[in-house]
């Protein structure tokens, strides 16, 4: 398959990248869900495909979409992270509610209208979420709660023509044309690209684009977008795992209409007696994080050797990508020593949450090599390889890999 030069060098170290960015992309835009039997379509290579994708106009639609997901993360024992869950249940907060989307089965309303006008409702029960991006403004509202979320773009905001000022507003307004981006910069020289099987999503006609790694280690298996036959917008997305088993994420429309919404649809107003909690552009999300993170007692990772590195501790934090692709593994250098006896020793401690030890071991197992000993974590997608000489290798890639690398670069 032909692609020009920028995007083949860009694609060396992005592929991992590209593929959640599609991922993510989709499920904030326009998620799709196969319904049906394979239609009768004319021939189309996968460049005439990806073409077709960049060449879609289509900003406007309305519909339903389900997003299943299953990254193999163990369950979290009572008060390792000091809340429970970890999930809040009860704000309006996006970040809380995209935190929710890591795992189980969620159902969608979704409509748009341009880069401006989105609005994303969260229909799992009885209780409902709403996340509204209009113009300048973007609203949450948990129904559950009665509290909303407001966010307004600073007033210089979007002048460079390159973002509406709020994080929020942004992702959801990815368009087709930028998820073709990253599929774009997927189909390097690492990725073999073709055209599938067709299908049929939410009664319409579609093709698939396949992407799949060239060489073996990788945890990902292949990726299969499903796109409109006629319009060219991306309508499913499938990730598949070198485990076979049900798909790490399969998010995709069940209905879809490419009128233009009523302008009402993406009017907000607080409800009479509900909390209005006040955002601030840019800053907000990353202070939020830190602070929850902090009151969640993930703070406290940070004393554990070999971990400061990952959660912004007092480790050095270096970090080297080794390979290129869907094999690429961060090398991060924690500056600390002794992570596998820290970790063992910490949840071993008699004033841990009942309970950690268990989730450790569930997490991974220990391993050796000529690097020394670690312990290498995993879910289906991302595992990770931490070591006595304080040294932590991360990717979508697979033990043996993780192990492969550790023993290359000790």
């Amino acid at each position: 398959m032909a692609t020009n030069a920028k995007i083949r060098k860009a694609a060396r170290y992005a592929v991992p990248v590209a593929v959640f960015g599609v991922v993510a992309g989709t499920i904030a835009m326009v998620p799709a869900f196969a319904n049906g039997g394979g239609p009768d379509l004319p021939k189309m290579t996968a460049q005439q495909l990806i073409e077709k994708i960049a060449a879609s106009d289509v900003q406007q639609l309305s519909g339903s979409a389900k997003l299943s997901t299953d990254l193999g993360l163990p369950t979290l024992p009572a008060g390792l992270l000091g809340g429970g869950s970890g999930v809040t249940g009860g704000s309006a907060d996006p970040q809380d509610k995209i935190a929710q989307l890591a795992s189980g089965t969620h159902t969608f309303r979704v409509a748009a209208d341009g880069p401006d006008r989105q609005k994303l409702t969260f229909a799992d029960g009885k209780d409902e979420y709403s996340l509204v991006h209009n113009g300048e403004e973007v609203w949450g509202y948990d129904s559950k709660s009665n509290e909303v979320f407001h966010e307004k773009a600073p007033a210089d905001a979007g002048k460079d023509g390159k973002s509406s000022g709020h994080k929020t507003g942004d992702r959801l307004a990815a368009s087709p044309q930028e998820i073709a981006q990253e599929i774009l910069k997927a189909a390097g020289p690492t990725t073999d690209v073709s055209v599938g099987d067709t299908a049929q999503v939410a009664g319409r006609d579609a093709y698939q684009l396949v992407l799949k790694p060239k060489a073996s280690g990788s945890t990902v298996a292949s990726v299969k977008i499903a796109v409109d036959a006629k319009n060219g917008v991306p309508l499913r997305v499938q990730v598949l795992s070198t485990d076979g088993g049900k798909p790490i994420v399969d998010a995709g429309f069940t209905k879809v209409d490419f009128a233009k919404p009523a302008a009402d649809t993406f009017a907000f107003t607080p409800p009479k007696g509900a909390k209005v909690n006040e955002g601030t552009a840019g800053e907000r999300g990353k202070g939020l994080a830190e602070g929850k993170a902090k009151d969640r007692g993930l703070g406290a990772l940070d004393s554990v050797p070999g971990l400061g590195g990952l959660t912004g501790g007092a480790g050095k934090g270096d970090m080297k990508v080794l390979g290129e692709g869907w094999g690429s593994i961060a090398r991060i250098e924690t500056g600390s020593t002794g992570g596998l006896k820290g970790l063992d020793d910490a949840a071993k401690d008699k004033n841990a949450p009942k309970g950690a030890a268990q989730f450790l071991d569930s997490l991974g197992e220990k391993v050796s090599g000529k690097f020394g000993e670690g312990r290498v974590l995993k879910t289906r997608v991302i595992n990770a390889l931490i070591t006595d000489d304080g040294k932590v290798y991360v990717g979508a890639v697979t033990k043996d890999a993780l192990v492969k690398a550790a023993d290359a670069n000790k």
